[in-house]
């Protein structure tokens, strides 16, 4: 059986990249295609060679720029022009446009949705804050595009022959802006990596988040509560809003940049606990913090009451407004000091969401449809 891979955009090697390796374990002599590659920044994990296909358009304008953003409104016409007619099955690892590939009618189209593209459905408007939507003509041309853009989405979603989602939440965004059903796999959690220290949880220095720092993710909301609880906060990654989370945040916070997942591994070994600043699809990152034995603080919204067990392994707070952010992060922060979380049911919980079970699920799934 001839198979090929299609994931959106080499240009970082984050949780949604881990999926595609843990494919590509599946799948060692698949042939792997992208709509943009950054060999700097990825080439390590995915070198040059192992890419079979990269459509010149994008990847040129990428070049240019080392913006993907400026290559949206060329994403669709680049995924359809990868030529997929010699394959039995494909599998699109897809977030924005990997699922609207051109395959033949016997080919096996099966797509893995982290989500349908966010930024042209529900956070639309969080995205055009995110890239300065003030002036009328970005106005003009970004609504066009955007409208073109959800045709074509909805449009490309029939090419596929099974949908597999990466969370409930995601489910229901499918039937919603689709109208069409899938079935969840939760995505591998690279648990056995993060081992135990001794130095218990309440003698620990500081908090910290994981995450893009981008209107989406509401990093800003925690950042304004914690200049006021002043405990010590480490926040990893970047994104577009880091110059001004840094501008807003007093000096208890920590921006540490990107780091890798060695890294990440080393600076959960002092955390005291994990926040989740917004919604999300699926969050590997408060996953690997419980198998890194951490507790989590977060809404309680989205795929998080899905799968994790209040006062066990999480603690949530439940107003949108963040209202009631500071009275629910002390109560969690006494409870750290008091020894209410068990370190070992913690570890336990997050590894339920282990990469056998991923790849033993994804190939019972592809062996119902071959």
């Amino acid at each position: 059986m001839k198979v090929a891979i299609v994931h959106e955009m080499l240009v970082k090697l984050g949780w949604a990249e881990n999926v595609v390796l843990d494919i590509l374990e599946m799948f060692p002599e698949a042939d792997l295609f992208t709509l943009i590659y950054d060999e700097e920044k990825v080439g390590r994990v995915f070198p040059i060679s192992r890419i079979k296909q990269i459509p010149s358009i994008t990847q040129r304008i990428y070049k240019w720029t080392h913006r993907q953003r400026l290559c949206l409104p060329f994403l669709s016409r680049a995924v359809e022009s990868l030529d997929l007619s010699e394959y039995d099955l494909v599998i699109a690892s897809s977030s924005w446009f990997a699922h609207g590939c051109i395959t033949k009618p016997e080919t096996l189209f099966m797509v893995y949705y982290h989500s349908p593209a966010r930024y042209l459905w529900d956070w639309t408007n969080e995205y055009k804050r995110d890239i300065w939507f003030g002036s009328w003509i970005k106005k003009v041309l970004l609504n066009k595009f955007m409208l073109k853009a959800r045709l074509w989405d909805y449009l490309a979603w029939q090419r596929h022959d099974v949908a597999i989602a990466a969370s409930k939440q995601v489910v229901s965004r499918i039937s919603k802006y689709y109208r069409r059903e899938s079935e969840v796999i939760y995505p591998a959690v690279w648990v056995e990596d993060f081992e135990i220290w001794e130095k218990v949880l309440k003698d620990r220095e500081y908090y910290v988040i994981t995450s893009a720092l981008t209107e989406f993710k509401k990093v800003e909301l925690s950042i304004k509560a914690f200049n006021t609880l002043w405990y010590q906060l480490k926040i990893i990654w970047a994104g577009n809003q880091l110059d001004y989370l840094k501008s807003i945040a007093e000096p208890n916070i920590e921006f540490l940049g990107h780091k890798n997942h060695n890294e990440i591994r080393d600076i959960y070994l002092d955390a005291r606990g994990f926040i989740m600043s917004g919604r999300d699809d699926f969050g590997i990152a408060p996953i690997e913090a419980m198998a890194a034995w951490i507790p989590v603080f977060a809404l309680r919204e989205g795929w998080l009451v899905e799968t994790n067990v209040e006062w066990l392994s999480w603690e949530f707070f439940d107003k949108a407004d963040w209202s009631d952010f500071i009275g629910k992060f002390n109560l969690f922060h006494n409870n750290i000091s008091e020894n209410k979380y068990d370190r070992i049911k913690i570890r336990n919980h997050a590894m339920k969401f282990n990469k056998a079970r991923f790849i033993t699920e994804l190939k019972e799934t592809i062996e119902k449809y071959i």
